[in-house]
Protein backbone atom coordinates (compact mmCIF):
# COMPACT_ATOMS: atom_id res chain seq x y z
CA UNK A 1 0.00 0.00 0.00
CA UNK A 2 1.73 3.52 -0.83
CA UNK A 3 2.16 6.05 1.38
CA UNK A 4 1.10 9.51 1.27
CA UNK A 5 2.51 12.34 4.10
CA UNK A 6 0.64 14.91 2.14
CA UNK A 7 -1.40 16.18 5.32
CA UNK A 8 2.13 16.29 7.14
CA UNK A 9 3.14 19.27 4.75
CA UNK A 10 4.36 21.64 7.16
CA UNK A 11 3.51 20.25 10.30
CA UNK A 12 7.44 19.83 10.92
CA UNK A 13 10.34 22.22 11.62
CA UNK A 14 13.24 23.51 9.83
CA UNK A 15 16.55 21.79 9.98
CA UNK A 16 18.12 25.04 11.24
CA UNK A 17 15.31 24.81 13.95
CA UNK A 18 16.25 21.35 14.86
CA UNK A 19 19.83 22.21 15.38
CA UNK A 20 19.35 25.77 17.61
CA UNK A 21 16.46 23.72 19.56
CA UNK A 22 18.82 20.54 20.55
CA UNK A 23 19.48 20.26 24.30
CA UNK A 24 20.90 16.90 24.02
CA UNK A 25 24.12 16.06 22.72
CA UNK A 26 24.53 19.28 20.61
CA UNK A 27 27.97 20.00 20.49
CA UNK A 28 28.97 16.36 19.05
CA UNK A 29 26.17 16.97 16.36
CA UNK A 30 27.49 20.23 15.33
CA UNK A 31 31.43 18.69 15.72
CA UNK A 32 30.43 15.64 13.09
CA UNK A 33 28.21 18.78 11.20
CA UNK A 34 31.27 20.74 10.91
CA UNK A 35 34.10 17.57 9.62
CA UNK A 36 31.36 16.70 6.84
CA UNK A 37 32.89 17.11 3.19
CA UNK A 38 31.75 15.48 0.14
CA UNK A 39 34.16 12.81 -1.52
CA UNK A 40 33.61 13.65 -4.90
CA UNK A 41 31.57 16.86 -6.50
CA UNK A 42 29.96 14.56 -9.15
CA UNK A 43 28.36 12.86 -5.93
CA UNK A 44 26.87 16.23 -5.40
CA UNK A 45 25.77 17.00 -8.98
CA UNK A 46 23.87 13.69 -9.14
CA UNK A 47 21.69 13.98 -6.04
CA UNK A 48 20.93 17.40 -7.11
CA UNK A 49 19.71 16.58 -10.82
CA UNK A 50 17.52 13.99 -9.05
CA UNK A 51 16.08 16.12 -6.65
CA UNK A 52 15.69 19.22 -9.11
CA UNK A 53 14.15 16.96 -12.20
CA UNK A 54 12.04 15.23 -9.19
CA UNK A 55 10.56 18.13 -7.41
CA UNK A 56 11.52 15.66 -4.64
CA UNK A 57 10.63 16.78 -0.47
CA UNK A 58 11.80 15.12 2.02
CA UNK A 59 10.47 14.47 6.11
CA UNK A 60 13.34 13.67 8.51
CA UNK A 61 12.24 11.38 11.89
CA UNK A 62 14.52 12.06 14.76
CA UNK A 63 14.85 12.67 17.97
CA UNK A 64 17.93 14.50 19.49
CA UNK A 65 18.55 12.08 22.34
CA UNK A 66 19.65 9.25 19.79
CA UNK A 67 23.08 8.07 19.05
CA UNK A 68 22.34 7.20 15.35
CA UNK A 69 20.59 10.74 15.34
CA UNK A 70 23.87 12.64 16.65
CA UNK A 71 26.09 10.48 13.80
CA UNK A 72 23.62 10.43 10.74
CA UNK A 73 21.56 13.41 10.63
CA UNK A 74 24.35 16.00 10.30
CA UNK A 75 25.45 13.63 7.20
CA UNK A 76 21.46 13.86 6.36
CA UNK A 77 21.48 17.75 7.03
CA UNK A 78 24.68 18.66 5.16
CA UNK A 79 23.53 16.58 1.72
CA UNK A 80 19.80 18.31 2.24
CA UNK A 81 21.34 22.07 2.17
CA UNK A 82 23.88 20.86 -0.38
CA UNK A 83 21.24 20.10 -3.68
CA UNK A 84 18.42 22.22 -2.16
CA UNK A 85 16.19 19.12 -1.03
CA UNK A 86 13.21 20.86 1.21
CA UNK A 87 13.27 19.17 4.51
CA UNK A 88 10.68 18.96 7.41
CA UNK A 89 12.20 17.59 10.72
CA UNK A 90 9.36 15.21 11.83
CA UNK A 91 10.37 15.05 16.01
CA UNK A 92 9.51 11.57 16.68
CA UNK A 93 7.77 11.93 19.76
CA UNK A 94 5.17 14.93 18.48
CA UNK A 95 4.76 12.57 15.33
CA UNK A 96 4.54 8.94 16.47
CA UNK A 97 1.83 8.32 13.46
CA UNK A 98 4.30 9.23 11.09
CA UNK A 99 7.07 6.43 12.79
CA UNK A 100 4.54 4.20 13.33
CA UNK A 101 4.07 3.63 9.69
CA UNK A 102 7.94 3.49 9.10
CA UNK A 103 9.13 0.71 11.40
CA UNK A 104 12.89 -0.80 11.59
CA UNK A 105 12.01 -4.58 12.31
CA UNK A 106 9.26 -3.99 13.80
CA UNK A 107 10.86 -0.94 16.38
CA UNK A 108 10.54 2.87 16.07
CA UNK A 109 14.22 3.35 14.99
CA UNK A 110 15.23 6.95 13.65
CA UNK A 111 16.88 8.23 12.20
CA UNK A 112 14.39 7.92 9.05
CA UNK A 113 14.98 9.94 5.87
CA UNK A 114 11.37 9.60 3.74
CA UNK A 115 11.63 11.37 0.21
CA UNK A 116 8.41 12.80 -1.46
CA UNK A 117 7.16 13.59 -4.46
CA UNK A 118 5.60 17.11 -4.18
CA UNK A 119 2.24 15.62 -3.74
CA UNK A 120 3.49 13.90 -0.65
CA UNK A 121 3.85 10.31 -1.98
CA UNK A 122 6.47 8.55 -0.62
CA UNK A 123 9.09 7.66 -2.88
CA UNK A 124 12.04 5.85 -0.58
CA UNK A 125 13.52 6.03 2.79
CA UNK A 126 17.27 5.70 4.07
CA UNK A 127 17.38 4.48 7.61
CA UNK A 128 18.10 4.52 10.87
CA UNK A 129 21.65 3.88 9.89
CA UNK A 130 24.19 2.43 7.22
CA UNK A 131 23.32 -0.74 5.98
CA UNK A 132 27.24 -2.14 7.20
CA UNK A 133 25.79 -1.13 10.76
CA UNK A 134 22.55 -1.63 10.41
CA UNK A 135 24.04 -5.18 9.70
CA UNK A 136 24.16 -6.03 13.41
CA UNK A 137 21.42 -4.95 14.41
CA UNK A 138 19.43 -7.24 11.89
CA UNK A 139 21.70 -10.10 13.72
CA UNK A 140 21.09 -9.20 17.22
CA UNK A 141 17.30 -9.31 16.89
CA UNK A 142 17.51 -12.38 15.43
CA UNK A 143 19.44 -14.07 17.80
CA UNK A 144 17.53 -12.40 20.42
CA UNK A 145 13.48 -12.19 19.65
CA UNK A 146 12.98 -11.94 22.98
CA UNK A 147 13.40 -8.59 24.61
CA UNK A 148 12.53 -10.03 28.26
CA UNK A 149 15.13 -12.55 28.16
CA UNK A 150 17.81 -11.96 31.38
CA UNK A 151 20.75 -11.80 29.16
CA UNK A 152 18.90 -9.33 26.83
CA UNK A 153 20.55 -5.89 28.33
CA UNK A 154 24.18 -6.97 28.34
CA UNK A 155 23.71 -8.70 24.82
CA UNK A 156 22.15 -5.62 23.52
CA UNK A 157 24.90 -3.08 24.99
CA UNK A 158 27.73 -5.45 23.34
CA UNK A 159 25.49 -5.03 19.93
CA UNK A 160 25.58 -1.53 20.52
CA UNK A 161 29.31 -1.47 21.23
CA UNK A 162 29.85 -3.18 17.91
CA UNK A 163 27.90 -0.72 15.95
CA UNK A 164 29.86 2.54 17.57
CA UNK A 165 32.95 0.18 16.05
CA UNK A 166 31.26 -0.25 12.77
CA UNK A 167 30.83 3.64 12.68
CA UNK A 168 34.97 4.41 13.23
CA UNK A 169 36.64 7.45 14.61
CA UNK A 170 36.35 9.35 11.81
CA UNK A 171 34.07 10.91 8.74
CA UNK A 172 34.42 7.50 6.34
CA UNK A 173 30.67 6.64 7.57
CA UNK A 174 29.80 9.80 6.14
CA UNK A 175 30.93 8.87 3.00
CA UNK A 176 28.85 5.65 3.19
CA UNK A 177 26.09 7.36 3.69
CA UNK A 178 26.62 9.64 0.94
CA UNK A 179 27.02 6.56 -1.73
CA UNK A 180 24.12 5.37 -0.04
CA UNK A 181 21.43 8.22 -0.26
CA UNK A 182 23.06 8.70 -4.00
CA UNK A 183 22.08 4.84 -4.83
CA UNK A 184 18.73 5.65 -3.41
CA UNK A 185 18.25 8.79 -5.51
CA UNK A 186 19.44 6.77 -8.62
CA UNK A 187 16.46 4.18 -7.74
CA UNK A 188 13.69 6.63 -7.62
CA UNK A 189 14.69 8.54 -10.40
CA UNK A 190 14.64 5.70 -12.51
Amino acid sequence: MAINLHSKIGTGITMQQFMETMEKNKEEFYDWYQRFAWETDEERSQIEATVQQGGLQAFLLCTEWCGDVVLNVPVLFRVAEAVTLPVEVLVMEDHLDVMDQFLTMGGRAIPVLIICNEAGDVLGTWGPRPAHVQKIMIQFKQENPDRGAHDYQDKIMVARQEMLTQYGEDTGYQQVIVRELSDLFRQIHS
